[in-house]
């Protein structure tokens, strides 16, 4: 068996969310996935496919009138210009685009540093190919690559092959500013690496405008998006990988041998979800809004702090000094005693410890349970600092 595939674990948020899924009755705020369905639109499409028998293959990269339309919509949105006929290859979601992308560029000895805490996905990846992931500690510098820490990182590491950026952050929720970004381009263009910019959540930005790193550093930039969270579309597994033509094209051979093409009934539902569904994020971002204030205000009176919650669907939770600090005994205990699932932070790597993630991808009635819980919790929990 390779040594690379043996050594790599089944994901502690994985079993974690088994456990609760167990539990009758459980308030499961574990899941990045959003509790809406599908719209209706998009569903339609995706049976009007299979009606007219385009259950077919489709060239490797991906039908080339859903390819026009995703770079459209790109542009349209987010001012990006990519070539549809080179610069973009439809993936089976973010999560094959990253594996794709890695396995294309990543040999044996290079390095790809990884801004911790981050989604679990990306170390694992990085040792499947040789190479070795560098976690940089954000919690210090707000849960963000700060430019004087990216500089000395690539100083001193210069086997750093990839950037792996993920903005709106999963786990954090926090994202960066253009202002933000332009800063760390100024140094990134000084060194020949990768940006792999993970910008799933992108469609959910509620504090400023999302400005995609493809846009401020196209060059060096491989930007991975898709439809599961702007469009509620997780089980149809479509994302999108972008870039400069000569690295795609080398993205699409692993693409190729890996899937052959994905399914083609999914990519009809994304051909219509781009063509006629550029407001279906909006009211889904509003309800999501709404909920991110009610759970930040009530964790706030239950005396948690977390970043600002600048997008995507989740709050990350320093764990009250006055408690104990190990989070993933905090929250099994959670678990148990309350029925209550919310991740330990440190399943996202360093920084994450003494954190908890919640999604609040979830309904308003499981929010406010989710508070109630808490509340028990941790009045039976407290620990008696003084007695007089």
């Amino acid at each position: 068996m390779k040594p690379s595939v043996v050594a790599i674990k089944q994901q502690d948020i994985f079993k974690f969310n088994a456990r609760a899924k167990s539990i009758p009755g459980a308030v499961n705020m574990t899941v990045g996935e959003p509790n809406f369905n599908t719209p209706d639109h998009i569903k339609q499409a995706a049976i009007s496919a299979i009606e007219n028998n385009k259950t077919h293959y489709t060239v490797p990269e991906g039908d080339h009138e859903l390819l026009k339309a995703v770079a459209k919509y790109l542009h349209d949105k987010y001012d990006l210009n990519y070539d549809p006929e080179t610069q973009i290859v439809a993936t089976t979601g973010v999560t094959e685009g990253v594996f794709s992308a890695f396995n294309a560029i990543l040999q044996n000895g290079d390095e790809v540093l990884i801004p911790s805490p981050s989604f679990t996905i990306y170390g694992p990846d990085a040792n499947f190919n040789g190479a070795s992931p560098v976690y940089l500690d954000t919690s210090k510098t707000g849960f963000k690559i700060v430019p004087e820490v990216l500089s000395e990182v690539l100083r001193t590491n210069p086997r750093i092959k990839i950037l792996l950026l993920n903005y709106p952050s999963n786990p954090t929720g926090v994202s960066y500013t253009g202002d933000e970004l332009e800063a760390l381009a100024a140094i990134l263009k000084e060194h020949n690496i990768f940006v792999i910019s993970d910008e799933i959540y992108s469609e959910l930005t509620y504090n400023f405008e999302h400005v995609s790193f493809g846009n401020i550093l196209p060059e060096q930039t491989i930007l991975l998006n898709g439809l599961s969270k702007s469009h509620a579309m997780t089980g149809w597994r479509f994302g999108v990988v972008c870039g400069p033509a000569e690295v795609i094209s080398q993205i699409n051979k692993i693409h190729e041998l890996a899937t052959t093409s994905i399914t083609s009934i999914t990519q009809y539902a994304a051909l219509e979800a781009y063509t006629n569904g550029y407001d279906d994020p909006i009211a889904m971002k509003e309800q999501y809004q709404a909920r991110r204030d009610v759970l930040y205000k009530g964790l706030s009176k239950l005396g948690f702090e977390c970043p600002d919650p600048d997008g995507a669907f989740y709050l990350f939770l320093k764990i009250p000094d006055e408690y104990e600090q190990d989070d993933v005994k905090f929250a099994n205990e959670l678990l148990k005693e309350e029925h209550l699932a919310i991740l330990p932070g440190s399943f996202f790597g360093i920084g994450g410890e003494g954190h908890l993630r919640i999604s609040y991808a979830a309904s308003m009635d499981s929010i406010e349970k989710c508070l109630s819980k808490l509340g028990n919790f941790l009045k039976n929990h407290q620990k008696v600092t003084s007695q007089i």
